[in-house]
């Protein structure tokens, strides 16, 4: 029998999608991918995978789970596996720096950013900036690491004191800060290259702006209770110019599901500074609003293995393969 296979490190984000498969019906596998092994000389199972692997995996203990989910993505697709968000996806989650120029090159303005190797490097950047900038990590999830700052001095600070932190790929962007007149970001999922929603995001306790359930748990910029009503809101009626674009840079890099953030300043122009390839969506807004991502993407993910089961003759599995990996 052939399934939906689920690769990810994070059993939190990944159970709301396999409820919404269970309440559907199709068959799945759980990978997590925390650790495990693979024979690159096995074949692949039947079916469609999707992965929904992360660049802040190693905020939980799971430094490597990127590089060995670029290698089975790679091992996939050189089977001709059908995998969503494959090694391409995976290429722009974990580096902004890939984010920013897939962007630029599509026509999609982002904020101006330099990025920075060493501590010198980092001020050296900064002194290039007239007014005041933010640092951040290339490679983190959340907002993590994001940080404004009026002045180089101020950074200077920053670097010397307790709560500096480096990327985990060592890599630090500095990043014109754009002041926008209400505090507030937008966030544009999309599942199946489609338009899903947008939601509103307010910015005024922070950055760490994860969307999860699991996020608001936890973080003092995702509060929940009576508080947190508003913080997450989806849009009715949303159109924006920024969403055929979008869609076409979704085309153009091989991406099935993804969010995109964007900020608008004082003047109308919007900046688009992140991409996230590993989308959550928000429970009590999407209650409110009657929409549900979770199910949008259970459905999709449906139809795909329903289309390679009948290219591959009802779903029959050929294969050899013995994947281990850690289930949790």
């Amino acid at each position: 029998m052939s399934h939906i296979h689920i690769i990810h490190e994070n059993e939190e984000w990944t159970a709301p999608l396999l409820r919404a498969l269970d309440a559907l019906g199709h068959p799945y596998k759980d990978w997590h991918l925390g650790n495990g092994n693979l024979d690159l000389e096995e074949t692949p199972p039947a079916g469609v995978f999707y992965s929904r692997m992360s660049a802040s995996s190693h905020t939980r203990g799971h430094r490597y789970a990127p590089e060995l989910t670029a290698g089975m993505l790679a091992w996939l697709e050189a089977a001709g596996s059908r995998v969503l968000n494959g090694t391409r996806a995976l290429a722009l989650e974990v580096s902004k720096m890939a984010q920013y120029a897939a962007l630029r090159q599509h026509g999609i303005r982002v904020p101006r950013t330099v990025a920075a190797l060493g501590r010198e490097q980092i001020i050296a950047a900064a002194c290039d900036f007239d007014v005041d900038f933010i640092t951040k990590h290339n490679r983190a999830g959340k907002g993590l690491g994001v940080r404004l700052h009026e002045n180089v001095d101020a950074l200077v600070d920053y670097l010397d004191g307790p709560e500096f932190a480096l990327s985990v790929d060592g890599i630090t962007l500095i990043q014109e800060y754009i002041k926008a007149p209400t505090p507030h970001i937008t966030r544009v999922e999309f599942i199946g290259q489609e338009f899903l929603y947008a939601l509103r995001v307010d910015t005024s306790e922070g950055f760490e702006l994860c969307p999860a359930q699991s996020c608001e748990a936890g973080d003092a910029a995702c509060p929940v209770g009576e508080d947190a009503a508003e913080k997450f809101v989806i849009v009715d009626n949303f159109d924006h110019p920024l969403l055929d674009s979008y869609s076409g840079f979704m085309v153009s890099h091989e991406l099935q599901v993804a969010a995109f953030e964007f900020i608008v300043d004082g003047d109308g122009r919007a900046y688009t500074y992140d991409i996230n390839t590993n989308t959550n969506y928000n429970p009590s807004a999407e209650a409110r609003a009657g929409r549900f991502g979770m199910l949008a993407l259970a459905r999709l993910l449906g139809v795909e293995l329903a289309r390679q089961n009948m290219i591959n003759g009802a779903g029959h599995d050929h294969s050899r393969a013995r994947l281990r990996v850690a289930s949790r």
